[in-house]
């Protein structure tokens, strides 16, 4: 366990706005560039998020209306953010194969930021292969087919319609991002705010433009598929070997579920980078962070970051936790989408109102959150948790767990 990872949340969802904030002290030339070139879409709906929900999706969780959700996405596309196709030699470089379009998300994280700075912040991951009810009628699949699903149908929709390709595709992916928060709010039983969206080019350019992320390995790996081929111990990595150690699956014991563990990792690592490197403060890194941003992040279009970026200052590290949702079996089989993640909805929505309730509540002193042993029996819940608690011993913030 490690004290970095109580950053993690502040760092998933604003380093895009933590940039823009170091760029009011840099200049107004360079705020003015970052918020012009950042790409928009109008992917917020008020209510059911504007696509037909699952059956039986629940009420949403109550909570303060001052508070904050955030659904950060990592998407597998081989464009960028502006959606220009990426050269053929940097879909090599990636080794992410053809410029085709399809964007399946590979990363899903919620996370819930108190407008009450005393209170506690979270984050939640949603393993991209747990078996759910898609929204607007797709019916049960993988989670990180909810994008890829609607927009697909949509661009077919509006083609026959005799929609022009580019119309089509900009119409098609807002529709894609919305059926994925719908999806997520049924499953979840929270209401998304904001939305951020970062490519896998974009993903290698951040972590150029800070000068590489910390990561420490159990053991030395050799993956064919993803290119990752690392010793094992403390390393810094950035660029295309950033991308592969995140996005490696093959050979990893627990999966998808070693995964996401290895990304929260990863992104605690990128908050010791941001946080304590002087990032922030060096005018040629906040310039670098900024170009990298532009092409890299596709945010909704009514987020103010850098009133975001100035409310979050108030938010210290030791008041945020991260999880990841109840999951049961790793290797459900499925009728059409392989070996999956099985996950029940309604403990889902259960763990994630006792998160509200439990981190409404604290001040810093109350529950620590610590889930509860895993039962027996099919209907055991196994909780992956990485978390930093006052009643644990801290570790100092410059060191970064090491992962499988």
């Amino acid at each position: 366990m490690n004290k970095t990872l109580r950053w993690t949340a502040r760092t998933v969802v604003v380093t895009m706005s933590a940039a823009l904030f170091g760029a009011i002290a840099f200049g107004y030339y360079t705020y003015h560039r970052a918020v012009d070139n950042l790409v928009t879409d109008d992917v917020i709906v008020a209510g059911d998020q504007g696509v037909p929900m699952p059956p039986g999706s629940p009420t949403l969780a109550p909570r303060p209306a001052e508070d904050t959700t955030i659904l950060l996405v990592g998407v597998d596309s081989r464009t960028d953010a502006h959606g220009h196709p990426l050269s053929r030699e940097v879909l090599d470089e990636l080794r992410a194969g053809n410029a085709d379009g399809e964007q399946n998300t590979d990363t899903m994280m919620v996370v819930h930021i108190p407008a009450d700075p005393t209170k506690h912040a979270f984050a939640v991951s949603l393993p991209r292969d747990s078996y759910v009810d898609i929204a607007g009628g797709f019916g049960t699949h993988k989670l990180n087919s909810a994008y890829a699903r609607a927009k697909n149908a949509k661009l077919t929709e509006l083609l026959n319609n005799g929609v022009g390709q580019a119309d089509a595709e900009k119409q098609a992916t807002t529709a894609g991002r919305r059926n994925l928060i719908a999806t997520v709010t049924a499953l979840t039983g929270l209401r998304v705010d904001h939305y951020a969206e970062i490519n896998l080019y974009g993903f290698s350019e951040i972590t150029k433009a800070v000068g590489g992320v910390p990561v420490c390995l159990n053991e030395s790996v050799h993956d064919k598929y993803s290119g990752a081929y690392f010793p094992a111990g403390k390393q810094t990595l950035k660029g295309v070997d950033a991308l592969k150690f995140v996005r490696q699956r093959h050979g990893l014991p627990g999966g998808d579920l070693d995964r996401v563990r290895r990304q929260q990792a990863f992104l605690a690592g990128l908050a010791n980078r941001i946080f304590s490197a002087g990032t922030l403060t060096d005018p040629g890194k906040v310039t670098s962070l900024v170009d990298s941003l532009t092409n890299a992040v596709v945010l909704d279009k009514n987020w103010d970051l850098v009133s975001f970026a100035q409310q979050l200052q108030s938010l210290t590290g030791d008041r945020v936790r991260f999880f990841t949702i109840p999951t049961i079996r790793p290797d459900l089989p499925t009728p059409y989408d392989g070996s999956a993640v099985e996950v029940d909805p309604a403990q889902v929505r259960s763990f994630v109102q006792e998160l509200l309730a439990d981190h409404q509540s604290s001040t810093g002193s109350g529950r620590t959150g610590k889930p509860e042993p895993p039962k027996k029996g099919k209907s055991s819940v196994v909780v992956q948790r990485i978390n930093q608690t006052a009643d644990e011993h801290p570790i100092d913030a410059s060191e970064v767990p090491c992962v499988n």
